[in-house]
Formats: structure tokens, sequence, C-alpha cells
């Protein structure tokens, strides 16, 4: 007497909505007490930031452009960590069997992933930005008469651009190591100590001075944030070169590694 062997047949369930994946990603990033204060503080740090650049500055700084560029570099030290504790979420609190078994396609959780990093890092970016006005506006109340106009291409490219470029290094760091304590001290490495050695070692020899900006990603951004901010060809192609080491290379074996690991 044969038995039939029940089977559930899930072929044709349809799969779950990207858009899902994103929010579930998103939450993931600030439903924590570290990821929401580590958010919050982040926030908190530029406020305190512009107070003190408001008190401090010379009347003649402290226009809106000014103070859009101050909440930027501040966004750009610290919103990378939070990418890097969005992306690395799955080792740190051992919930990746979890997230890879009801979505086993890791690529789409690769793609929610930066895409929910990027809308939080939005919105954080927003409330910079109002911040920045909002104490613009200060500046005006007490006295001082301050420029609200604003050249696109700094907009662009000391706010939008630098803090994008932050984002992807982190995310790149983040899928190569996936652990959270090393993606942060190899973050802080790169953007702390790397330009420094690369001064000193630019000031030393005059030829590596001149191939640093091919190979050092910091160093090639430099005339996107001075100057007239207008890159020539030959430094938006040392842009390019240094940013597919920094970038595209530690994203692709990071992705590799994330497609092959075995989560437990």
């Amino acid at each position: 007497m044969s038995t039939t062997v029940p089977t559930l047949d899930v072929s044709g369930t349809p799969r779950t909505p990207l858009s899902r994946l994103v929010s579930v990603e998103f939450r993931k990033a600030v439903d924590t007490r570290a990821g929401f204060w580590f958010a919050s503080s982040i926030v908190g740090l530029v406020l305190v930031v512009l107070l003190i650049f408001t008190l401090v500055a010379p009347a003649g700084n402290k226009d809106f452009g000014d103070l859009l560029q101050v909440a930027g570099g501040v966004l750009g030290y610290f919103l990378p960590i939070l990418i890097v504790m969005l992306v690395t979420s799955e080792q740190s609190q051992r919930n990746g069997l979890v997230t890879f078994t009801l979505e086993p396609k890791r690529s789409r959780v690769v793609v929610a992933k930066f895409l929910a990093g990027i809308a939080l890092a939005a919105l954080v970016m927003v409330l910079a930005a109002l911040l920045a006005a909002l104490f613009t506006g200060f500046v005006a109340i007490g006295g001082g008469s301050p420029e609200w106009a604003v050249e696109g291409t700094l907009v662009f490219n000391s706010f939008i651009l630098a803090n994008l470029f932050g984002i992807f290094i982190g995310f790149a760091i983040s899928m190569l190591l996936m652990n959270t304590p090393a993606g942060i001290v190899v973050y802080f490495i790169y953007s702390l100590v790397l330009p420094i050695a690369v001064g000193i070692l630019g000031g030393l020899s005059s030829g590596f001075h001149d191939v640093a900006p091919w190979i050092e990603f910091n160093t090639a951004q430099t005339p996107l944030f001075s100057g007239d901010f207008r890159p020539s060809a030959e430094e938006w192609a040392q842009i390019a070169t240094s940013g597919f080491v920094w970038l595209v290379l530690p994203l692709f074996l990071g992705i590799q590694r994330l497609l092959r690991i075995e989560f437990k």
C-alpha cells in the first residue's frame, strides 16, 4: 500500500515586493536603541556644532552656504557609521538566518539595504539643512545680514555629493567586512588616518604627491570642495580611478562574499 507524501508548493507565491524589503531594512535601522539614538545623536551634534559656529565665527562667515557646509562636514564623518550599522545588522544581531530565509535571494536584500540607507541618510541630511536654515535665521534676527543665496555647485558638491560618497564608502566597507566594530574602525582609518598619512608622504615626495589623487579617494575629492568647485577633466579621471579602488572594488568583493557566506 503506497502512501503519498504531502508537499508544500510555494512556486505560485508572489515574491516579496522590494518596497517592503526597503521598509523592513529602514525599520531595522531605527527600531533598535543603538540605531535610533545614534541617528538622533548625529542631528543633535549638527545642532551643537552650528550653535558654536554661529557664536564664534566672524560676522562675514555666517551665510547660509557657510552653515550648510558646516552641517555637511559633520554628517560626512558620522553618516557612514549609520550605514555600517545598517548593513552589518545581520552579523551583529545574529538575525542573518531569519533575513535570508524570508528572502532567499540575497542580492535583493543588498539592494534593499542600500536604498534604505540612502533614505535614512536623506532624512538626516534634510534635517541638517533645516537646522542650517534655522541658524541662518537666528543670525539675521541677531542683527546680522547673512546671505541666503547659495551657489548650486557648492550645495551639490559640499553637501550632497560629499555625503553620498561617504555613504557609498560606508556601504562598501561594511559589505566587505560584515562586522560592525571592524567596519567603524576601518572607516575612521580611511577618513582620518589615511589623509594625514598621504599628506605627509606627499610633502616628502613630489612623485607621490602627483600619484596620490589617482589612488587615494579623499585626496581626489579635494577639487569638489575647494576653488570653483568644478574639477577639470583630469581631476574627474582621478576621482573615477580612485573611486573604483575604494568604492567599486570593495563593494564587488563584499557582495560576492555575502552571496556565499553561511549564516548561522
